[in-house]
């Protein structure tokens, strides 16, 4: 039986599968879709991890979304209290673990942790993060991807606050500088 929380996610299936199709090559989720537990389907277990990551977005983060065409998503986060870090922190486990095994929950905490351990030296623990963005390919170069990012950059903007974002996909460079 799956999680309450994947299943309140799915809502979002639409641009989940707009993630799938954008971060295909991405190498963060080409690892954690090899390191699905063979008892589920890879892409399902995917899409259910893309969800649940929209659905943690609008929780306890920033989210920005297309209204009218599901082609692409951003997805925030932000400081919060150690209380709703801590429930962040456990129900993404509780997801993971329940959509995509015991394997894939420990490669998301070690890139995790390999990944927080990188970033201290050049962030604020008051930094907003962009944590996931994708488009479509079919919509990619067309100029719309600044249309994920800016609404949310123009609110911390007018906040004050720093926002940061790593990539591991050299052809992202150029879009993000």
């Amino acid at each position: 039986m799956q999680d309450q929380l994947v299943l309140e996610a799915r809502k979002y299936r639409d641009y989940s599968k707009a993630l799938y199709a954008a971060l295909a090559d991405d190498p963060f989720y080409v690892t954690m879709e090899q390191s699905v537990t063979p008892e589920f389907d890879a892409k399902e277990a995917m899409l259910c991890y893309y969800d649940y990551s929209i659905f943690e977005a609008e929780r306890f983060g920033q989210l920005w979304q297309p209204e009218e065409n599901p082609f692409g998503v951003s997805i925030w986060s932000h400081p919060l209290s150690r209380e709703d870090a801590v429930r962040k922190n456990e129900d993404k486990k509780r997801v993971i673990l329940s959509a995509m095994g015991k394997r894939s929950l420990q490669t998301y905490d070690e890139i995790n942790a390999f990944m927080s351990e990188a970033a201290k030296p050049h962030i604020s623990e008051t930094d907003w993060y962009l944590s996931i963005v994708g488009i479509l390919p079919q919509f990619q170069g067309k100029g719309l991807g600044g249309s994920l990012i800016s609404p949310i950059l123009e609110k911390a903007d007018r906040a004050g606050i720093s926002t940061f974002l790593e990539t591991f996909a050299p052809r992202n460079m150029s879009f993000y500088e």
